[in-house]
């Protein structure tokens, strides 16, 4: 069982990335799938994440409007469309797959991580 982010690169404002997240040894739309992000020298924070139950999806505040999570079940892949990126989205990100048939951005509610990939948004 495992994830494994990728897509991450250094991009200047404005731009955009799309990270996937491609599971192994299991199917992810029996799971939620969450992204986090954490920044140098600052705690790990939910990003996104998409519901097991009804693949409803939800965003932090601070990427409303400008980041897109989907899930392709036929590739077994949970993408991260960010737009619009700014240097504060710099960040190490994660997805992490739940069980939980709740919508939640707590860390502590994900069994199994990614590695991470780092995003670095500057000129």
């Amino acid at each position: 069982v495992q994830l494994q982010a990728s897509g991450g690169g250094l991009v200047q404002p404005g731009g955009s990335l799309r990270l996937s997240c491609a599971a192994s040894g299991f199917t992810l739309d029996y799971y939620g799938i969450g992204w986090f992000r954490q920044a140098p020298g600052k705690e790990r924070e939910g990003v996104s994440c998409i519901r097991r139950s009804d693949g409803s999806t939800y965003y932090a505040d601070s990427v409303k409007g400008r980041f897109t999570i989907s899930r392709d079940n036929a590739k077994n892949t949970v993408y991260l469309q960010m737009n619009s990126l700014k240097p504060e989205d710099t960040a190490v990100y994660y997805c992490a797959a739940t069980t939980l048939s709740i919508a939640t951005m707590a860390g502590e509610d994900y069994g199994t991580w990614g590695q991470g990939t780092l995003v670095t948004v500057s000129s």
